[in-house]
């Protein structure tokens, strides 16, 4: 469900030069941001690489790119 906002000019522009770099729209680049500090927020003691580390590992599980491993 789409909700129309307003947002600081600076954060939009910088959300523009983002996107572009990153092949997303501006929109989903501010919702990339919203989601990291939700989850940086939620989890402190994380940092920045981890964060995405553990969405790429989520984003693989989900498409089911996962092995089993035992270790010994």
């Amino acid at each position: 469900m789409g909700v129309v906002i307003n947002l600081d000019k600076n954060l939009v522009d910088e959300a523009r030069t983002q996107s572009k770099i990153l092949h997303r729209s501006i929109p989903k680049q501010i919702e990339h941001w919203a989601r990291i500090e939700h989850i940086a927020e939620d989890n402190p003691d994380l940092t920045y690489s981890q964060i995405k580390d553990i969405l790429l590992g989520l984003a693989d599980y989900e498409k089911g790119n996962v092995k089993i491993f035992i270790g010994i």
